[in-house]
């Protein structure tokens, strides 16, 4: 067993009163546990507002006035499931009343509830008590809920996903109307949501009726509101040719314009709103020199590295944080046979989404970075696969960014790579 879990282990003293919650929406159950795994008095149901809360602390609170062994109870910890986001609100009612919370894997949860009565069957009270006995074997991690700018940033990053995702809905409807009323702008731009003059045509004139009641000069006058040069008369032409030809449906253009106004609206302006922000709040971190210093990290990618992390310096190495994204290596061995080596994914999803975007970005743009990438899919010895190779990339970018924050210095090519590493890419 390994450091970390002994001091877990000592944490759980005698004078240690154990509470374990299962979190939901509406009804929430806790049961309390000893340092031995005993169960003290009986389960609490108590619900997911604020009379709730007090009822949980007020329970606490008694148990604790009783005594369980000749110490007095002294300490209290409390173990829930860190999934979802109704646990948050519990979480921070209780820290705020210096209560220690700590996190249970709910894969554990899953796992251990049969060792009990030795049956499949799940409840909400059947899984607090599972949860207290994790905690009393030290099989528990501390939760992080960012706080002021980093929880902004996470916000903000969450926010800048979802309008993503979303984006690919709008798009989808922006098609369908195009396809109904013009379809022939395909053949003019192939990418009409791309480009600003074809964005600017598709909110002032997006149908062949409104094309033609413009004519060449209207229809002119409105490409060059969003750009000065690159699109001419040419395409203007091309345009009004195609719109003369169209098979587009000739009515309820009014509406179907004002459809396509608020989906290009929803497409352009939330996720401008939202990395204006984000750039705005990087600022305050403290960290945007030495972060935005590296070639091929912009705002958004820093802004939204920084929401999911929280403060990097809160971790004492940069292999915390790749272990924090679920880059840790495991395996699969027994007796004689041995399995290669791969990810756990047993961290934040979303941060090695990011880091693999920043790693696919960085192979392209940062020399450092794609001599690394090289080196490693046409290594002579155990050459990686493209993504692996991107993982190992990922894995730098964190070591890169930790210790440019950690000395507070900006970014320099020549001490990217240690010696040894600066031999074997010469070598190769």
């Amino acid at each position: 067993m390994g450091n970390r879990e002994n001091r877990r282990l000592d944490e759980i003293t005698t004078d240690t009163l154990i509470v374990g919650v299962d979190v939901a929406k509406a009804v929430q159950w806790a049961r309390f546990v000893d340092d031995r795994g005993r169960e003290i008095g009986k389960a609490v149901r108590f619900e997911n507002n604020r009379k709730g809360f007090e009822t949980i602390a007020a329970e606490i609170r008694q148990r604790c006035n009783n005594k369980l062994s000749s110490k007095p109870i002294m300490r209290v910890i409390v173990g829930m499931e860190p999934t979802g986001h109704y646990w948050k609100t519990l979480a921070n009612y209780l820290m705020r009343k210096g209560l220690r919370v700590v996190g249970v894997n709910p894969f554990h949860t899953k796992k251990a509830k049969e060792l009990d009565d030795n049956s499949p069957t799940k409840s909400d009270k059947k899984d607090a008590l599972t949860i207290a006995r994790l905690v009393q074997g030290g099989r528990f991690f501390d939760p992080y809920l960012p706080q002021d700018v980093y929880a902004e940033l996470r916000g903000l990053s969450n926010a800048r996903a979802s309008i993503i995702k979303r984006g690919n809905a709008v798009k989808n409807n922006i098609t369908a109307i195009l396809d109904e009323y013009f379809p022939e702008i395909w053949t003019v731009f192939k990418k009409p949501l791309k480009g600003k003059a074809s964005r600017q045509i598709l909110r002032a004139c997006p149908f062949p009726a409104f094309i033609l009641a413009l004519g060449e000069i209207g229809v002119l006058t409105e490409v060059k509101k969003a750009v000065k040069r690159t699109v001419g008369i040419k395409k203007v032409l091309q345009l009004i040719t195609v719109a003369k030809q169209s098979i587009g449906v000739p009515y309820g253009l009014e509406s179907a314009k004002l459809r396509l106004g608020w989906l290009l609206d929803e497409l352009e302006q939330q996720l401008e709103q939202v990395e204006a922000a984000m750039q705005q709040i990087l600022e305050t971190t403290g960290y945007a020199g030495q972060m935005l210093s590296i070639k091929g990290i912009g705002v958004v990618t820093a802004a939204s590295f920084l929401g999911e992390v929280g403060d990097p310096l809160r971790f004492q190495n940069a292999r915390q944080i790749a272990n924090y994204a679920g880059y840790n290596l495991v395996e699969d061995s027994s007796g004689k046979s041995k399995s290669g080596t791969c990810i756990s994914k047993r961290g934040r999803s979303q941060l090695r989404s990011l880091l693999y975007l920043m790693a696919f970005t960085m192979v392209g743009k940062n020399p450092e970075m794609k001599r690394l990438y090289r080196y490693l899919i046409t290594r002579k010895v155990n050459p990686l696969k493209k993504k692996q190779a991107l993982v190992v990339v990922s894995k730098k970018i964190i070591t890169v960014i930790f210790t440019l924050l950690k000395k507070q210095q900006s970014y320099r090519p020549e001490l990217v790579f240690g010696a040894a590493r600066q031999e074997m890419l010469l070598a190769a």
